[in-house]
């Protein structure tokens, strides 16, 4: 990455992630060149004020790194079919959200000549300015050809993540930890709410904020921890 100047970003993908993405990238100087139309552009468009709204061949025309931030289902044929109209372009980096995924999937637009890097934040994302801050205090899985693992690192650094590399045969296991957390822990909390007010407890939630955040806090304390007698 030219570290002497700021590079042009476009957003393919305005659902949750997309937009604070690009907020993320905006905040550490870079500039917005447009994103496409998404699930919610009202929404879109307060996290990421004034930004043109493109469609996804010309978000690349305008933009030296693009940030695909789209379903993982969508990402392949996304990746081919801009591939097939040609508007992948040299030297351009790409870049997606997914966890499952590492750097196979963007193989289209690397053939282009276009440098592909998976960079995934390991956080749940609301699409609102809140997760900001949540991204300054995680970390980011990233994957990426070895000549070019220092320019996923720094985009990782600069959303305000801690870089961790994941390799590409990694992705599939990495992924499945990533959903066995969350599944789980919305499940957990959804029976323990129910149970509450199930007998009468107002606001089962917040009941359970402090108990359950010390749980989770411990819990990854003692993940954390080396094993006994090293």
């Amino acid at each position: 990455m030219n570290r002497d100047g700021r590079l042009g970003v476009g957003i393919i993908g305005a659902g949750h992630v997309g937009p604070v993405i690009g907020a993320a990238l905006a905040g550490a100087g870079h500039a917005i060149t447009g994103i496409t139309s998404g699930s919610d552009d009202d929404r879109a468009s307060g996290v990421l004020p004034g930004v043109p709204v493109l469609d996804a061949t010309e978000v690349l025309r305008r933009s030296e790194l693009v940030i695909l931030a789209v379903p993982h289902d969508v990402l392949p044929g996304l990746v081919a079919g801009l591939a097939e109209v040609g508007a992948w372009q040299s030297g351009q980096l790409v870049v997606h959200t997914d966890p499952a995924y590492g750097i196979g999937v963007l193989e289209p637009a690397q053939r282009s000549g276009a440098i592909p890097l998976a960079v995934h934040p390991a956080i749940t994302f609301t699409g609102t300015s809140i997760d900001l801050r949540q991204l300054r205090a995680s970390f980011a899985a990233v994957t990426a050809p070895a000549p070019v693992l220092p320019i996923a690192q720094a985009l990782a650094v600069e959303l305000g993540c801690e870089p961790i590399v994941i390799s590409e045969d990694d992705r599939v296991v990495y992924a499945e930890a990533i959903a066995t957390a969350s599944a789980f822990s919305r499940a957990i909390i959804g029976q323990s709410t129910a149970l509450l007010r199930g007998i009468g407890v107002e606001n089962p939630g917040g009941y359970l904020s402090a108990l359950v955040q010390s749980a989770v806090e411990r819990a990854l304390r003692e993940a954390s921890d080396p094993p006994f007698g090293i």
